[in-house]
């Protein structure tokens, strides 16, 4: 359980004042997890495919193409700054 202390407090005392039942989460398990067994199993494919496309995008970039990139990130951060980001 993640949940800050003070945050559980206050949602455990709405709870209580709209009289609902709250069930008890179970334990989390990836090979009954309807997440990972419907939702994300489906994407599987897509995910090592899109993987593949972006390590060769990468691969196709010099080192120039990142050395410049990077060299531009204080000025972003100054105009994200500045624009209340």
């Amino acid at each position: 359980d993640n949940a800050r202390p003070y945050v559980a407090k206050v949602v455990k005392k709405y709870l209580e004042t709209l009289k609902w039942d709250v069930l008890p989460h179970p334990p989390y398990s990836s090979d009954i997890a309807p997440s990972d067994y419907w939702l994300f199993h489906g994407c599987s494919t897509i995910w090592q495919v899109t993987g593949s496309l972006l390590q060769n995008w990468i691969a196709s970039k010099d080192e120039s193409f990142f050395r410049d990139g990077i060299r531009k990130l204080p000025e972003r951060w100054e105009k994200v700054v500045a624009s209340n980001g």
